[in-house]
């Protein structure tokens, strides 16, 4: 194995970082915002989304730099700051989806990395968690869409900085259980065999 360089661990780093203030936006722009204002949160969230971005997607960059051009023609730059919880469901939406349309699922891909030689059971079982993160996904866009729109800012804040990750650690432990019930199912059915 290759040793970390100093280079590595700053990177390593930076994307904690990065990861940590995307999940604490919702309470980042309840702080913020009365000290700053709306507009450069929503430059330095553009900046940060566009840096993010993979870059075979930097292509999409120009959908960014239109959606923050209609943000400003219409003032609505605190709408734009309040949608970012919307929008991170939406590709999440979107990336899940695309593993139900184009298999293997993303959930499958995971899976296969601890076990490559997956029982069809679990592989009907991985395509049916992705289809309830699809489901948890909309449910939960939608919400923050509602949240965005009609809202005030403690509410907005409530539900997407507490409620919506109360409700993900929820959905990560209720499969967590549903799964080790389907595994021992499975290994009971195979015993009898």
């Amino acid at each position: 194995m290759l040793a970390e360089t100093p280079s590595d661990g700053r990177k390593r780093l930076l994307l904690i970082v990065l990861g940590a203030l995307g999940l604490l936006w919702p309470l980042l722009v309840h702080y913020l915002l009365p000290r700053y204002g709306a507009w450069p949160l929503l430059i330095a969230l553009a900046a940060l989304a566009w840096w993010r971005l993979p870059s075979a997607h930097r292509r999409w960059g120009w959908a960014l730099a239109a959606l923050i051009g209609l943000l400003l023609l219409t003032g609505s730059a605190e709408l734009g700051l309040r949608l970012w919880p919307f929008v991170i469901n939406l590709a999440l939406l979107l990336l899940f989806a695309h593993g139900l349309r184009h298999p293997p699922p993303l959930i499958e891909r995971l899976a296969r990395r601890q076990e490559p030689d997956l029982p069809p059971h679990a592989v009907r079982y991985t395509r049916r968690v992705t289809q309830a993160w699809c489901l948890f996904f909309a449910l939960n866009g939608g919400i923050a869409l509602a949240t965005a729109l009609f809202a005030d800012m403690d509410l907005w804040t409530l539900y997407n900085g507490i409620i919506a990750y109360g409700l993900m650690l929820s959905m990560f432990a209720g499969e967590w259980c549903i799964r080790q019930r389907v595994k021992r199912r499975a290994e009971a059915h195979q015993d009898a065999l």
